[in-house]
């Protein structure tokens, strides 16, 4: 590519990139209803091949944040979206034999590939964009979880239930091709040869703790985000007493809004310069959400509390990123995001299987106000902007 590249350009680079992966590694959360309710496959069983691609990757994150770091965005980019390749030829080799193990190995594939986009969009989008933007620009390339969240809803429920798990495994790989070809024609890495001064070269954990602390609270922050993502689908069917394309519907809508909570927060955070405070905020909300859906579990105005839910349990998430990328500054963002990544990857990781359990033996109730705690623990780790 020819002459200076437009940022809005790597912005939507760095989107699709996080909005296929995102997709195709929620594709088995998705699936939870039909391995559970039609196949048999018991929810802690159907929780675990969910947690598949979590696991992978949550395992390679700081490995991808140090290539990226290294190498740089469009070769670790593309490196990724090819291993996701790969992934998805293993489910359909899975699907195609009715193979869970196979399938489960699929995934986990996968998530290694997820982890590339993880850092190396993240870097993308900072590098490409001034201070006085990034929180905003962040925002939009945050919403690619919700949306990649939200595009698999609208599919996979409806497409598994009239073509089979075969079509599915398919569909993941003929995007994850497209993505690839289209990434590999278009990202640009940003120029870092001006601008850095020793104190960005430094490790940016020496001496300093607000790393330290974002990375804990947005672990716990990803909690009560991944409870309702895993479970709202199940919830709605189950609990409910919706069709699954109906659940489908709105589990995809609730994601467009809550894309939407993540662009408003990156953009207010610009306004007030300042990500921290705004972070802590939505903290306190997500606990009282949470605390109010346990309350109100069975009754009709639970599914309005569960959209909120959707919508404010992920507004956090951008403004941790930036946070994170502005402190360690472009000579370390790629490895403060492997490690920020890890983090919640690790709690999150624990989520189906370990909800699943609670809400076969306590009930969905207790599942939501056990999710309830987490973030009001996050509420005192977030630091202060005067911290150090």
């Amino acid at each position: 590519m020819k002459g200076r590249p437009s940022p809005w350009l790597m912005l939507v680079a760095a989107m699709v990139a996080q909005v296929t992966e995102t997709a195709i590694v929620s594709t088995p959360l998705l699936l939870i209803p039909h391995l559970h309710l039609d196949e048999g496959l018991s929810l802690v069983s159907a929780g675990a091949l969910a947690a598949a691609p979590t696991v992978g990757t949550l395992l390679t994150l700081v490995a991808w944040g140090v290539v990226v770091d290294r190498v740089g965005e469009r070769r670790s980019l593309v490196s990724g979206l090819l291993l996701l390749v790969a992934g998805c030829t293993i489910t359909v080799a899975g699907a195609r034999t009715d193979s869970i193990v196979l399938l489960a190995a699929g995934f986990f594939v996968c998530g290694v590939a997820a982890g590339s986009s993880n850092s190396a969009s993240g870097r993308l989008v900072v590098g490409w964009f001034p201070a006085e933007r990034r929180g905003l620009a962040m925002g939009i390339r945050q919403t690619g979880l919700p949306l990649g969240v939200g595009a698999a809803a609208l599919v996979v429920p409806s497409w598994v239930q009239s073509r089979g798990l075969v079509s599915i495994t398919v569909l993941c790989l003929v995007v994850a091709v497209a993505a690839t070809a289209f990434i590999a024609a278009t990202v640009v890495d940003p120029s870092r040869s001006t601008g850095e001064h020793a104190d960005a070269i430094a490790n940016p954990y020496r001496g300093d703790l607000r790393l330290t602390r974002i990375h804990a609270a947005s672990a716990l922050l990803v909690i009560p985000q991944y409870v309702v993502w895993t479970f709202m689908l199940l919830w709605l069917i189950d609990r409910h007493g919706w069709s699954a394309a109906a659940a489908g519907l709105l589990y995809a809508a609730s994601q467009v809004l809550g894309a939407a909570g993540r662009i408003g927060a990156g953009w207010w955070s610009d306004r007030v310069a300042d990500r921290l405070g705004p972070m802590r905020l939505v903290a306190v909300a997500a606990t009282v959400v949470m605390l109010v859906l346990a309350v109100l579990d069975g009754s009709p105005v639970a599914v309005a509390i569960m959209v909120a839910a959707t919508v404010i349990t992920v507004a956090d998430n951008g403004l941790a990123f930036t946070a994170v990328a502005e402190i360690a500054g472009p000579r370390w963002s790629g490895r403060a995001f492997g490690i920020q990544n890890t983090g919640q990857y690790l709690t999150a990781a624990a989520v189906p299987p370990v909800v699943g359990a609670v809400i076969q033996q306590a009930g969905y109730g207790w599942a939501f106000a056990l999710a309830a705690s987490f973030p009001l623990v996050a509420v005192f780790l977030v630091p202060v902007a005067t911290d150090r």
